[in-house]
């Protein structure tokens, strides 16, 4: 399908949004990752439109068209900023209870979002479950396999991995869509339509203050400080959700129904997926199904 590209001037920034389906639709925000935009939701958005969604995937700060509409705003990409982007989205675009759809990057700015207010999100498809940061806990190692996947967040805590972001963004894109999907070979096409979203004049100063911020390297700005007071006690989020899990993606293990439970206080379903760590690319129809089904439960 072919989005129509739209703008929407929101909180901080001038928001470039993907959208597909009638104005009138039930509203769905899909919300990528990195290091993605939103055609990775095309099938999905194809899906919902049909379904008689009306669906607007923005470019998250720091990708594709989106802009920063003062020099003096911090280019920071702290969960907090994220989330509240999300918020100031809703109400811009004036949607009333849209159901939030994300992974990556995308998923955490949902979590965060619904958590901050519960009152903006209508439900949740949380692609990969809870993923607000627990930064006072940032400092504790892992699994050694699970440290080396994290090699590009390491990288990237040092001025050598900020040059080397600013020179090779697309080749350490492409190494993390191949790392991420072990199984499935990259679509070459797909992301030579997404790599031009790296070009962004403010990708790499918020990408890098997200890797740094989110191990406690890097302040956050003070306009989010308290939200991320909030955030550290790794709140629940207490709207009806659904949890994909994909079973093919290194860099993240599935969890129990039963540890979703603990984030997630009205959780619908827990799903495993076969997939790698893009889900809607992988595997459209379970999202697609997976919103339908949130959607059902609000209407009900």
């Amino acid at each position: 399908m072919t989005f129509t590209e739209v703008r929407v001037r929101s909180g901080v920034l001038d928001v470039s949004i993907a959208t597909a389906g009638p104005d009138d639709g039930w509203p769905v925000v899909l919300l990528h990752g990195f290091p993605y935009d939103p055609r990775c939701f095309r099938d999905v958005a194809q899906g919902l439109a049909a379904a008689g969604a009306r669906v607007l995937a923005p470019y998250l700060r720091g990708f594709g068209g989106t802009r920063f509409l003062s020099d003096e705003t911090p280019r920071v990409g702290q969960q907090a900023a994220i989330g509240r982007d999300v918020l100031d989205l809703i109400d811009a675009a004036g949607l009333q209870g849209p159901i939030l759809v994300g992974f990556d990057w995308g998923g955490r700015a949902a979590c965060v979002a619904a958590a901050l207010r519960r009152s903006a999100v209508g439900g949740l498809v949380a692609l990969g479950g809870y993923s607000v940061q627990d930064i006072a806990a940032a400092a504790e190692p892992t699994d050694p396999l699970d440290e080396s996947r994290d090699w590009y967040q390491y990288y990237f805590h040092g001025e050598r991995g900020r040059r080397g972001l600013t020179r090779h963004r697309r080749e350490i894109a492409e190494q993390l869509w191949r790392e991420w999907s072990p199984t499935r070979p990259v679509d070459e096409r797909a992301f030579a339509l997404t790599a031009p979203s790296f070009e962004n004049p403010d990708f790499v100063e918020v990408v890098i203050h997200s890797y740094r911020h989110r191990f406690g390297l890097a302040p956050g700005a003070a306009v989010y400080e308290a939200d991320e007071r909030l955030l550290a006690g790794l709140p629940a989020v207490d709207v009806p959700t659904i949890v994909l899990d994909p079973t093919e993606d290194p860099a993240l293990h599935p969890r129990t129904r039963q540890r979703h439970e603990q984030h997630f206080t009205q959780l619908l379903d827990h799903r495993l997926v076969a997939s790698g760590h893009n889900q809607p690319a992988d595997a459209p129809a379970e999202v697609v199904r997976a919103v339908r089904d949130v959607h059902a439960r609000l209407v009900g």
